[in-house]
């Protein structure tokens, strides 16, 4: 994506080239751990997906990633383990995959109706349970 940018200033490329960038720098560092910190923040859906998958492919590579992300979809397509908070507070935390088929998180963080979240939890039978619910 960057080699067609590579003689153009930091400051004129777009906020997903940006973002690309600045994992570029990080990883120069040849780091065991990436921290990212919403990187689809502001981007265009098609730059945020191509975001996503670099940081698939970071991961891939051997890199662990610690992923703020806003976006629930990408986040819980992304992790392996995710925390989700409510108002700051952690409300729900476990494998990513159990979050992404639990009826509430598919409610309140990913816009899918309950009858759809109805029936993956159905096809979901038989998977032990490892959710964790926090309160205060």
């Amino acid at each position: 994506v960057l080699a067609d940018r590579a003689h153009q200033r930091a400051g004129l490329l777009s906020g997903g080239e940006q973002q690309m960038l600045a994992m570029g720098r990080a990883l120069m560092a040849a780091p065991r751990l990436l921290l990212l910190d919403e990187p689809s923040l502001g981007l265009a859906p098609l730059m945020a997906a191509r975001i996503a998958e670099t940081v698939q492919e970071i991961n891939a590579g051997g890199t662990s990633v610690m992923l703020v992300e806003q976006n629930a979809a990408i986040a819980l397509r992304l992790a392996s383990t995710a925390y989700v908070l409510d108002v700051g507070e952690v409300a729900l935390d476990g494998p990513a995959g159990e979050l992404a088929a639990s009826d509430e998180v598919r409610r309140r963080y990913l816009g899918v109706v309950d009858e759809t979240a109805a029936e993956d939890a159905a096809r979901a039978e038989g998977v032990t349970r490892t959710l964790s619910r926090w309160s205060a």
